[in-house]
């Protein structure tokens, strides 16, 4: 039973928030349909309630919950109320809808949900079609921003993409792309430039946008965009920049120089170099506003509201004895950023990893950055429909270990749970100069997360 079961007395088609959540995570099989048309017609059915917001919309392929992570938490620290839409989840799909913090309560979102059925319903024999799971979640979004709890800012993450994704509804305050990296080539096109395109598409018409990118092909496009849409550019290296001033486990600080003020120490416990980037796009973003909107935040608040930011699955120490480490790299670019935080942060003698991926990645690309460092790898499976089958993620992984003679040995368990268990089971592995991590795809993560800290199964899913 749902932790959102609970009765509340209300007319609709549900009787219990976990009827409601039951209908909307339905819809998932029914994949994705990127496009702007249902959206529109969902939202101009209620009167169209997030044009009464102020979003801060955040693109990217890596890096975007951190950043998100980073702008709630200061926001929240100096004093404004902060809507955070998030995917995908890791523990329930509440955590995708918070406020302040929290996730949705089960009767407001069983309120919402009775709303919004009669709406998705009468859409099904239209041209466009019923609504996708990730547009009635999106939905569901903004009725509660919008009607519910009228946040001062929804910090706004895309789903995919960014021209046609859903969320590009929303005209924001700022924009921000972290980076481009290779995920959803399926979807959003075969190319780095192609991928950039879409993701460009969340600039809007005089809204000021922030990166994090540097790759000068993809620079250009942004830099195109921006010039048409007659929104300033604020570019790494060329409007802003960082440098690190020290980095130990679950500490680091930065110094941070931009177009308004210079900061000359910050800093934040999430962990790798990656998280320096993310984190001073958070800072830039919030310096635009500062500039722009006239937004408040103290020094003190801004310090603060950075080194208390957490993401789980990122890089996130779950057990100390045994040494358990988790981190969603479920591309190249993730990957190569967990490779270098455990040849930068971490100490140990010998890595044990538990892998899963999903079927649409470009595994030897990932694998690549990793495999060099691990002394036992398993490769699993997790629950989900669209997971990649062990064995084909073994065959990738057992070419390249003939190729650089690493990982020293492969594994096969399509069960998580006792591939965890055979990973601890491992020689040395309760060792302090031992590191066990789990990695690939967040839908394992949140199985292996909740199951190690909490003792249940994961809601998780998009």
């Amino acid at each position: 039973m749902s932790e959102y079961d609970t009765k509340t007395t209300v007319t609709g088609p549900f009787r219990t928030a976990g009827e409601a959540t039951a209908w909307i995570t339905g819809l998932t099989p029914f994949g994705i349909r990127p496009g702007m048309e249902r959206i529109e017609r969902l939202m101009e059915r209620f009167n169209h309630p997030h044009r009464r917001l102020k979003f801060i919309h955040v693109a990217g392929t890596n890096g975007k919950g951190s950043v998100c992570a980073y702008l709630t938490s200061v926001l929240r620290q100096s004093g404004y109320d902060v809507g955070t839409f998030t995917s995908p989840y890791l523990t329930s799909y509440a955590n995708r809808l918070q406020y302040n913090g929290q996730d949705i309560d089960g009767d407001t979102l069983l309120h919402l949900a009775n709303r919004l059925k009669p709406a998705a319903d009468a859409m099904a024999g239209s041209e466009p079609g019923y609504p996708t799971m990730f547009e009635v979640t999106t939905a569901l979004a903004i009725l509660y921003y919008g009607t519910v709890v009228y946040p001062d800012y929804v910090v706004w993450e895309t789903g995919l993409g960014g021209r046609l994704d859903v969320t590009n509804i929303v005209n924001p305050v700022v924009s921000v792309i972290t980076n481009i990296g290779h995920d959803h080539m399926d979807v959003l096109g075969p190319t780095l430039a192609e991928i950039a395109k879409e993701k460009a598409g969340i600039i809007k018409p005089g809204v000021p946008v922030v990166t994090a990118e540097t790759n000068p092909e993809i620079v250009s496009i942004f830099r195109e965009t921006a010039e048409a849409n007659r929104s300033t550019l604020y570019l790494p290296g060329e409007r802003y920049g960082f440098e690190p001033l020290s980095v130990a486990e679950d500490e680091q600080s930065f110094s941070f120089s931009g177009p308004y003020r210079d900061i000359s120490s910050l800093t934040i416990t999430l962990n790798g170099a990656h998280q320096r980037t993310n984190a001073a796009t958070a800072v830039m973003t919030l310096e635009v506003l500062r500039q722009y909107y006239a937004l408040i935040v103290e020094d003190e608040d801004l310090a603060e509201g950075l080194r208390r930011a957490s993401w789980p699955g990122r890089l996130e120490m779950v057990s100390r004895s045994p040494r358990i480490l988790i981190d969603g790299a479920h591309n190249p670019e993730g990957m190569a950023a967990l490779a270098a935080a455990l040849r930068d942060i971490y100490s140990f003698d010998r890595l044990n990893v538990v892998l899963a991926m999903m079927p649409n990645k470009n595994h030897e690309h990932s694998l690549r950055h990793i495999l060099p460092l691990v002394d036992t790898l398993v490769i699993t499976e997790p629950d989900f429909h669209k997971k990649m089958k062990a064995e084909d993620l073994a065959a990738v992984a057992e070419r390249l270990q003939e190729e650089i003679g690493r990982p020293r040995e492969i594994a096969v368990e399509p069960d998580w749970r006792r591939a965890v268990a055979r990973l601890l089971e491992t020689e040395g592995a309760s060792s302090e100069r031992t590191l066990n991590l789990v990695t690939g795809t967040l839908y394992l993560i949140a199985d292996i997360r909740s199951w190690l800290l909490h003792g249940k199964n994961s809601e998780k899913g998009w």
